[in-house]
């Protein structure tokens, strides 16, 4: 019998001062059996980082052949959006990045490394892809945090999270790199 998604709920009361984003959130989060912690954590902040109308999971829970980990779509039904999780290729971002308005990523992994795997490569309008990474320890510091069910504030100023999950108190710098 093959192992099943794990439910995460997610409250979570958002207060994005660099976008002006203010929202209570209450988010139910499926955890694929392959996806790690971290990438689940990384997942859950890009969403709220990128947060706007029309924004969702992918369908499948984790990034899949036809859409990213986290996308937004307007009224029609067209992606306006293409927001990528972990460390996706050159050509899955050349993709999304020519499907969507604009493409981000968010990455939990080394940005050095991911983008020097890019190195070389065609991706379209690479230079107006934001690409966001997090400290390691700090990733790691949320996933030992988690629960099936998670009571969640994130305060963002000047590039500054400041995370509380479910009573404990976290704070990183998030970094921006840029594609060359």
């Amino acid at each position: 019998m093959a192992i099943g998604a794990t439910i995460r709920t997610f409250d979570i009361q958002l207060s994005d001062m660099d976008r002006g984003v203010y929202e209570e959130l209450s988010l139910r989060v499926a955890q694929h059996p392959s996806e790690t912690d971290a990438y689940l954590v990384t997942r859950v902040l890009a969403y709220c980082l990128e947060f706007e109308e029309g924004i969702a999971f992918a369908a499948a829970g984790v990034s899949s052949g036809e859409e990213p980990a986290v996308l937004v779509k307007d009224l029609t039904g067209l992606t306006t959006a293409w927001i990528e999780v972990g460390a996706p290729d050159a050509q899955r971002l050349h993709t999304g990045s020519k499907l969507a308005d604009r493409a981000a990523v968010y990455t939990h992994r080394d940005p050095q490394r991911l983008l020097a795997s890019w190195n070389g490569k065609t991706i379209h309008r690479a230079q107006e892809i934001v690409v966001r990474s997090f400290d390691s320890k700090f990733i790691d510091a949320v996933a030992a945090e988690l629960t099936r069910r998670n009571i969640m504030s994130l305060s963002v100023t000047e590039g500054q999270l400041y995370l509380e999950l479910n009573g404990a108190s976290l704070e990183t710098q998030m970094q921006e790199h840029q594609i060359i």
